[in-house]
C-alpha cells in the first residue's frame, strides 16, 4: 500500500488585498492526495493557482483554512517548519534565483550546511547529488558560466543534497531552450525512477506533463481533470475549454476526427501516433 506524501485537506488562500480592500480568494475547498514515490504534473491556465498550491507544499505560504501535510506533518506548525522543508524541497523557474556561491559545490552544500549536517556527510552529499544530475564534472566551475539547463540541474542537485523525501518544481523549464528543458526532464524522470523521490511537476508544457504518471488539472481554484496523461489528455474539448491545449499527437487525431476521420485520442508519444496513421492509412 502507497503511503501519501502530500496531503491537502479542504484548502483555503486568500492573498490579501490591495489598500484595505478584499483579497481574491485563490482556492475555497481544494482537496488532493500525492502519493510517495509518484510523479505528478499540475496544468492550469495563467492565474489557475498552481504556483500557489506547491508554495504550500514546503510552508512557503499557509492555509487560511484548511489543512496541508507533508509525510503527516502540519505545515502550518511552526515547530514543524524545519522539518517540513527538509521532506519538501522546491525549484524554481529561475536558477539564477537560488544559486548563492560562486562555485559549484559550495552552492550545493548551501543547503545541508544550514541544516547542520557533518562536513564529511556533506561532502558526500554534494557529489552524490552533482553526480545524480550530471553535473559532478563541473564541481568546480563558476555557476554563471554554466548554460541556463546546466544551471538548472546544479539547482535540483541543492535540494537532493538535503535529501528530501519530495520535489516541488515550479515551472523549472520556463525559462530554457529547447537542450536545457530535455536535460531538466531527463534529471527530474531519473530522480523518481531510480531514487524513488516524489515529484511535482509545475507546467504549462503539456509534452512535459505527459512523462507524469499522474496529471492534475486545476481551473478557478479546484481539481477539474485528474488521471493518467492517457485519460486526461483525450478529453481534448474539456482541456480546450480551459484555455488548455492537448499534446501536439493528440491535437493533430483531434483536427483529423474533425475532417472524417475516427482516431484514438489517448496516443500521446509519436511513435504510437505514427503506428495508428500507418494502420489506419496503410
Amino acid at each position: 500500500m502507497l503511503s501519501t506524501a502530500i496531503s491537502v485537506e479542504n484548502l483555503a488562500f486568500t492573498y490579501p488585498g490591495v489598500d484595505d480592500a478584499p483579497g481574491a480568494p485563490v482556492f475555497e475547498d481544494l482537496s488532493l492526495a500525492i502519493e510517495q514515490g509518484s510523479f505528478v504534473a499540475v496544468l492550469g491556465s495563467n492565474g489557475c493557482g498552481k504556483s500557489t498550491l506547491a508554495k504550500h507544499f514546503n510552508s512557503i505560504l499557509l492555509p487560511c483554512g484548511g489543512k496541508v501535510y507533508v509525510s503527516g506533518m502540519d505545515t502550518s506548525d511552526p515547530e514543524l517548519l524545519i522539518a517540513v522543508r527538509r521532506a519538501v524541497g522546491m525549484v524554481f523557474q529561475n536558477p539564477d534565483n537560488q544559486i548563492v556561491a560562486n562555485v559549484v559545490e559550495e552552492d550545493v552544500a548551501f543547503g545541508p550546511e544550514n541544516l547542520g549536517v557533518a562536513a564529511p556527510v556533506i561532502r558526500q552529499r554534494v557529489d552524490n547529488a552533482l553526480k545524480q544530475v550530471g553535473m559532478y564534472h563541473y564541481r568546480n566551475h563558476a555557476p554563471h558560466l554554466l548554460s541556463g539547463g546546466q544551471k538548472q540541474r546544479v539547482a535540483i542537485a541543492g535540494i537532493i543534497a538535503m535529501e528530501p523525501k519530495c520535489i516541488v518544481l515550479d515551472e523549472p523549464t520556463a525559462m530554457l531552450d529547447p537542450r536545457g528543458r530535455k536535460e531538466v526532464m531527463e534529471t527530474i524522470g531519473k530522480l523518481n525512477r531510480e531514487k524513488g523521490i516524489t515529484v511535482v511537476l509545475i507546467t504549462h508544457h503539456m509534452d512535459e506533463a505527459a512523462q507524469a504518471q499522474r496529471v492534475v488539472v486545476l481551473h478557478k481554484g479546484s481539481v477539474a481533470l485528474d488521471g493518467t496523461p492517457r485519460e486526461v489528455f483525450s478529453q481534448v474539448e474539456t482541456l480546450h475549454g480551459m484555455g488548455l491545449a492537448a499534446p501536439d499527437t493528440v491535437e493533430l487525431f483531434y483536427n483529423l476526427n474533425s475532417c472524417g476521420f475516427s482516431l484514438p485520442l489517448d496516443k500521446i508519444n509519436a511513435e504510437e501516433c505514427a503506428q495508428v496513421l500507418y494502420e489506419d492509412l496503410g
